[in-house]
């Protein structure tokens, strides 16, 4: 069984198509043909069901694909221990959403640059959705994202912390001079200014009202959570974004939390990369700093 043929498996697995699996390679599809033939003699199995155009995998060959993908990601890993220097050098693309990115992302980075300084980051931001479907299509290494706790035998989450969402105004604002817990319906009274319909925090909230028969128009939406709470500095809406948005406002004076009875609404903060992805030293180390700093 030759480091190869299992390359080609997990391709030719992956893309569901030979002639793919070639053309990525940089093999003849017949070569691609020949390896697969090999590998499933030496096996005693087989591996794909070809049905006019569809290639799937045989039950045989799913079994077969979590050892091979085992196999490549150990061999890669013990390959960049041994041949690399303790410097890191690489390159990291992460995937998060904008109130992360906003919120937890300065600090995080900051730290992780003055650990590896030489490391080149990239960030792309996007709804929760988008993110996952580029790390299943290998465009992202990890993905930074808070939404409902998601699960799908194709990632390895990493991270897992609850975030609880929070309605919050300038402390001047008339809601923010009572002492008591607030009703719903007084907060739903007074103008929103509200992140994108694609948050997914702003969905739950959405879902939660419409299971009560009622609804929120905000007279402001915007995906940038900074201009929101610098907005609110000046007038006089409520939001509703996770707590650790408004945290640092809240310490600060700027905003305050406004309590509302039988009211909770919480999602969660997950980092997770994909099963099948190398796991270099420069995710390894932005995994393990993240964690820290949680």
């Amino acid at each position: 069984m030759e480091f190869r043929e299992l390359s080609t498996f997990l391709q030719v697995a992956k893309l569901q198509s030979f002639s793919k699996a070639a053309k990525v390679l940089g093999y003849s599809q017949a070569a691609v043909t020949i390896q697969i033939k090999q590998l499933e003699q030496e096996l005693g199995a087989h591996l794909f069901d070809r049905i006019g155009k569809q290639t799937t995998l045989t039950h045989q060959g799913s079994v077969f694909y979590e050892y091979a993908a085992s196999i490549i990601r150990d061999m890669a890993q013990a390959k960049d221990a041994v041949s690399h220097p303790q410097k890191l050098t690489g390159r990291l693309c992460i995937g998060t959403i904008e109130s992360i990115c906003a919120s937890i992302f300065p600090n995080l980075l900051t730290e992780y640059h003055k650990r590896h300084p030489e490391v080149n980051i990239s960030i792309r931001t996007d709804s929760p959705d988008q993110l996952l479907e580029q790390i299943n299509s290998n465009q992202l290494d990890l993905v930074y994202f808070m939404d409902k706790r998601v699960y799908d035998v194709k990632w390895e989450k990493v991270l897992e912390e609850p975030e609880d969402i929070v309605f919050a105004a300038t402390p001047d604002h008339p809601l923010a001079q009572r002492d008591e817990p607030l009703e719903l319906d007084e907060i739903l009274s007074y103008p929103f200014v509200l992140t994108e319909k694609d948050a997914s925090y702003r969905l739950l909230l959405e879902q939660y009202l419409a299971a009560m028969g009622k609804h929120l128009d905000p007279y402001l939406e915007i995906g940038n959570t900074d201009f929101i709470l610098q907005f609110l500095r000046q007038n006089t809406g409520v939001t509703f974004l996770p707590h650790f948005t408004v945290e640092r406002s809240v310490k600060e004076g700027y905003l305050r939390i406004l309590p509302v009875k039988r009211f909770a609404i919480r999602t969660w903060r997950q980092l997770l990369y994909h099963k099948d992805k190398w796991v270099t030293r420069e995710m390894a180390e932005f995994i393990k700093l993240a964690q820290e700093l949680s």
